[in-house]
């Protein structure tokens, strides 16, 4: 494990590894975890021996296409055969150090796994992370991420303090607490969701503070898509008057993708990960610059080591090296959204992100808004949409009216979709201290 920088820049070698040295690693990381998988885990022994795989045959990258996707529906089946634990966990129990649980929004909340080996992996991750981001010794880290069930906040803690920053563990409640908290003691670096950093910015102001006033110099974002949304960003740098950079992660696969300065798309820690690019509905690979689903391998876990995870992140690989010097590929633009969040609106592919930098990017309208799909936009035939519906704030005193033609205009002239835009008075759409959940599906 990695204690401290490989030098001024970066803090492991092995981001600025050669295409070749990289793929190199990663099919010798690949044989040893395939074997560690097939010898420890009981749901991949039964997959591999589904399929007629054995760990030693594997000798290339074409080779782990031989073994099927695992989606969370699998997931969820086994831990149900098996409950708690399921047939995941590939440690021993005395061996398992961390167990961490979804959000469980759409069904029960599922568990992952750490060992104390997992544990020192993610934090040295993270610190990489945060030292790309410009965060050295010395800094004063207040971490915005709640720390109760979610996997965030336990691993930015432990990743900023390998670095030598003093932590604040605030989590994400009482915000005039946080406020207080981080002006009386300086804090200089934040990590958050986006809608927590501007929702917190927008109290700070309330209470007197100004946030651009802080000091402040580096914003990490997370949770949501917000990060690589330009719109956003910018509002969230403006607020703050500090630097914004996007990082990228699932319970699964913890943070995995960050920001470089250069932050030209979050780069992917393909020292831990192997991913492939699938298209949606043929699972085939996509080429780089084109959508697809994000579907990882860990390169290096032990308790829950997962094979060809399909994360149903739509994500555009670039592994071109980037300007910063780092060669590990790049996902330009974040994450698009959700596969199963995509709406299909007159032949037209929508993803919530491209509605948000429209209304973020639109003068007049503040941080909150809905996306509404319901039978006001649905065909009463088809049941397809021929529309979308959004309700979004706007300034104290504004002209709704004008502002809501605005901003259909913009969508209609931006995505080629029609819109029936209400706004809202400020402060009329509910607030959020975690994600925010802005597509409302009716049925």
């Amino acid at each position: 494990m990695t204690t401290s920088p490989h030098n001024e820049t970066f803090w492991d070698q092995r981001e600025t590894f050669s295409r070749d040295q990289l793929e190199s690693y990663q099919l010798a990381a690949l044989k040893r975890q395939l074997g560690y998988v097939g010898a420890n885990s009981v749901y991949y022994q039964k997959k591999f021996a589904e399929v007629g795989f054995k760990p030693g045959d594997f000798n290339g990258f074409e080779d782990l296409k031989r073994l099927p996707l695992t989606k969370k529906v699998d997931y969820v089946a086994a831990l149900s055969n098996d409950p708690p634990f399921g047939d995941f966990l590939a440690v021993d129990r005395e061996n398992l150090a961390r167990i961490h649980f979804s959000s469980g929004t759409s069904a029960k909340p599922a568990p992952q796994f750490w060992s104390a080996r997992d544990l020192e992996r993610w934090a040295d991750l993270y610190a990489r992370y945060a030292y790309a981001q410009g965060v050295r010794r010395g800094d004063i880290f207040q971490c915005l991420f709640t720390y109760s069930w979610f996997v965030g906040g336990l691993g930015a803690t432990a990743g900023y303090q390998r670095l030598g920053a003093a932590v604040i563990p605030a989590g994400s409640q009482d915000t005039e607490r946080q406020i207080r908290t981080m002006f009386e003691f300086g804090s200089t670096v934040i990590c958050g969701t986006p809608s927590f950093m501007v929702y917190l910015g927008e109290v700070a102001k309330k209470l007197g503070y100004d946030p651009a006033d802080s000091k402040v110099h580096s914003i990490m974002v997370g949770g949501e898509p917000g990060g690589n949304i330009p719109a956003t960003r910018q509002r969230i740098e403006k607020l703050w008057d500090a630097r914004c950079y996007d990082a990228y992660g699932s319970l699964e696969f913890q943070t995995i993708g960050f920001d470089c300065p250069e932050r030209q798309g979050p780069h992917v820690a393909e020292d831990f990960v192997y991913a492939e690019v699938l298209d949606a509905k043929t699972g085939n690979d996509v080429a780089d610059g084109e959508p697809g689903v994000l579907v990882l391998t860990h390169l290096d876990k032990e308790a829950g080591p997962l094979v060809r995870w399909w994360t149903g992140d739509v994500v555009v690989r670039d592994q071109s090296p980037c300007s910063c010097g780092r060669t590990h590929a790049r996902l330009l633009g974040g994450v698009k959204g959700r596969a199963d969040d995509m709406l299909i609106v007159r032949g037209v592919n929508v993803f919530p992100s491209a509605v948000e930098e429209i209304v973020r990017g639109t003068d007049g309208f503040l941080n909150e808004y809905r996306l509404i799909v319901d039978d006001s936009v649905r065909d009463p035939d088809s049941g397809l949409l021929k529309g979308i519906r959004i309700q979004a704030e706007v300034e104290d005193g504004a002209d709704q009216d004008a502002l809501s033609a605005v901003l259909a205009a913009a969508i209609k002239e931006k995505l080629n979709i029609r819109a029936t835009v209400q706004a809202m008075p400020q402060g009329s759409l509910p607030r959020t201290e975690h994600k925010a959940s802005r597509l409302v599906v009716q049925p």
